[in-house]
């Protein structure tokens, strides 16, 4: 059985330690390259930067005993180093296809073609721009109050009107409305 790790204080120090001897500094560099990880995450499409940069940082956190006597260069290059394997193995352990039920709150209904809908819906949401490919993952994520709340979160974070949301949805449906119909009439 594997033994869980706990982040002591003692080890936080140390990481912050190793980033700058200034405890000030420290702190602006470790925002700065959580900030950065979550930047990297995202633009691989990650559903869970935040928690894929803690990793990453717990991780460093974990190995600096071991490396910290004769690592040299910037903290910051083996951080985002240590971000790669975490990604991998991200992938290795999260990876799906698209979710199921996507195309029922897509796309308009129709069960005798199911399979080939959802052949061809999944072939159009991964045509679309990496932004908005995500916007429409992440858009339809939760139900009931959970998918409110999370929809007004999703608009925060974008820096955008809840309203301004919508209307990009309501765009992005037609578009993928008109690539699933012109797919399925081609087959």
């Amino acid at each position: 059985m594997k033994k869980e790790w706990d982040l002591t204080e003692d080890l936080f120090n140390l990481f912050l330690s190793w980033l700058d001897p200034d405890r000030d500094v420290a702190g602006k560099k470790y925002e700065a390259i959580r900030h950065e990880l979550i930047r990297k995450f995202d633009s691989r499409q990650c559903r869970v930067s935040e928690d894929l940069a803690d990793q990453t940082i717990d991780r460093v956190i974990r190995r600096l005993p071991a490396i910290i006597d004769s690592y040299q260069g910037d903290p910051a290059a083996y951080i985002y180093a240590s971000a790669r394997s975490v990604f991998f193995d991200h992938l290795e352990k999260c990876w799906s296809p698209l979710p199921d039920d996507l195309p029922d709150k897509i796309l308009l209904r129709d069960d005798d073609q199911k399979e080939r809908r959802s052949e061809c819906q999944d072939r159009c949401v991964s045509e679309l721009e990496p932004d908005d490919r995500k916007l429409v993952l992440q858009y339809y994520r939760e139900d009931k109050q959970a998918k409110i709340d999370h929809r007004r979160r999703l608009a925060e974070a974008l820096g955008i009107e809840i309203e301004t949301m919508r209307t990009r949805m309501h765009r992005l449906r037609s578009q993928l409305r008109r690539c699933v119909q012109d797919c399925l009439e081609q087959s």
